[in-house]
């Protein structure tokens, strides 16, 4: 019994005591003249009689080799198509009978009945499988997770689904390149792999048409197999595009080393570019809001340094002559003038105090460390700097480890009854951690003004701020900023 794919028959079930029948599992290439090719070419039972062992036809039997005197095929046709046939053959003299095809036909329908159960049950056990993995990929893109763990789980539940040897999933780069994103089974590279496509590879044809390309070949070595496929030993592929907002971001592509996948592959991987897309798509909608995030908070900062600057070289300048003018009035109009100079002085102070509020020139010139170090030492509480980074770190995060670091001492100051405090200032993996810890009585929330800013400020630019302050047991302020912050925005490799 054969069953019939693309460009032959492959024994399924053999029975042959002499031993000269094709092995289940081996492929009888269409062509020759033996009755498993006629049945796939007219769809009805075929017969043929050799008298003679040195018959002609007898050298082309490729099932059964030369001692096939006599062969009778007749189709298994499983709901309307041709599954595949039943043959049976004898070297004797006398042959098959001429009243054996109407028992092989009954025969072949029952196995047709038997198929046809199988395949429905097979199909209903497959499609519940898919809607379970379907599921699972769903909810995680439904969670917000990051793209590489959607990508690490679609390649798993993909190739598990599929009996694949390899699943990849690939994002074409704009210099004809690829990336490797995800990844399951024998594939030797590992994510984030990058290399130039090869031509002969599935997935240039899909970058250039957007439609699924498939091969299958009976020897990975032949010419034309690209060179990973050859390298994996596959002989069966299929890979499907990738389509995010109206362009082909890249391919998912599954690889088997033996048997070929059926017909309905490209569209049952299809269900699985939807979620990836998806997933891609809140990745870029989640990059382009951080950098919108932190766009803003350094054009406050860069406004905050414009007006410093105004000050000191416009109101400030302008007081100081002032100042300088009443002084020298003072010894000609007498002591009525005390007052105002008094108080020009003063507005001079609250200007220049004003001013230092609004971006500390000290943290443009030098940086953040000199720049805390000036906050610990005007700090009415003693303070113990703990700065375990001296890089310069981006500009936008200096300034807001600064704040951090301005709000929670002037808490402490105000309101804490501490006798000292702790700043540290830490880089850990890809994030700046700054804490500011004291011993004072606790019962700190978010409610004021100022922690409330404070806390929008971090999580606009993609960081975390958490408030551990239990009545009695002193306060700790953490804040998370990613490095990956830079000026005007945030740098993010592309999902």
């Amino acid at each position: 019994m054969a069953r019939y794919d693309a460009d032959g028959a492959v024994p399924v079930g053999v029975w042959d005591p002499a031993g000269n029948a094709a092995a289940t599992g081996d492929r009888i290439p269409f062509g020759g003249q033996d009755v498993t090719a006629r049945v796939h070419e007219t769809g009805r039972p075929a017969r043929i009689d050799r008298r003679r062992a040195d018959d002609a036809h007898a050298a082309a039997t490729a099932a059964h080799g030369d001692a096939a005197r006599s062969e009778l095929g007749v189709p298994i046709t499983v709901e309307g198509r041709l599954w595949g046939t039943v043959v049976a053959w004898s070297p004797r003299e006398a042959g098959i009978p001429a009243d054996a095809e109407g028992s092989l036909t009954d025969f072949a329908d029952l196995v047709a009945v038997t198929i046809a159960r199988a395949e429905a049950h097979d199909k209903l056990l497959q499609v519940a499988e898919e809607q379970a993995a379907l599921r699972r990929v769903a909810t995680l893109v439904a969670q917000g997770v990051g793209p590489e763990l959607v990508f690490a789980a679609v390649a798993e539940e993909v190739g598990a689904l599929f009996d694949a040897d390899t699943t990849v999933i690939v994002r074409f780069e704009p210099d004809g390149e690829a990336t490797l994103m995800g990844r399951a089974g024998c594939i030797e590279l590992e994510s984030g792999a990058r290399r130039k496509l090869d031509e002969r590879a599935p997935q240039t044809p899909v970058r250039e048409t957007g439609h699924p390309v498939r091969f299958d070949v009976d020897d990975p070595a032949s010419p034309g197999v690209p060179a990973g496929a050859r390298a994996e030993g596959i002989r069966s592929a299929v890979d499907v595009p990738i389509p995010v907002e109206g362009r082909i971001w890249g391919t998912i592509g599954v690889g088997s080393r033996g048997r070929r996948f059926p017909a309905d592959t490209e569209h049952r991987l299809h269900e699985y570019t939807d979620l990836i897309a998806q997933a891609i798509a809140n990745a870029e909608a989640r990059s382009e809001l951080a950098q919108t995030r932190a766009r803003l908070v350094a054009t406050a900062d860069a406004t905050r340094r414009r007006i410093e600057r105004d000050l000191h070289d416009g109101a400030q300048q302008r007081l100081v002559s002032l100042g300088l003018q009443v002084r020298a009035a003072q010894s000609a109009f007498g002591a009525e003038l005390d007052g105002i100079a008094t108080g020009l002085t003063e507005a001079l102070d609250e200007l220049r105090e004003i001013a230092h509020g609004i971006h500390p020139a000290i943290l443009a010139e030098g940086g953040l460390v000199p720049a805390l170090r000036a906050l610990a030492r005007r700090s009415s509480v003693p303070v113990e700097l703990n700065m375990q980074t001296s890089v310069r770190l981006p500009e936008v995060l200096e300034a807001s480890a600064y704040y951090v670091v301005a709000e929670g001492l002037t808490n402490v100051a105000k309101h804490a009854q501490a006798s000292a405090a702790t700043v540290t200032v830490e880089v850990v993996g890809q994030q700046v951690r700054v804490s500011v810890r004291d011993d004072g009585t606790g019962g700190a929330t978010f409610t004021g003004s100022g922690l409330a800013g404070l806390k929008q400020r971090v999580e606009m630019l993609g960081g975390r701020i958490s408030l551990d302050s239990q009545p009695g047991a002193g306060t700790t302020l953490q804040a998370e900023l990613p490095l990956t912050v830079a000026d005007g925005g945030i740098g993010t490799s592309s999902a």
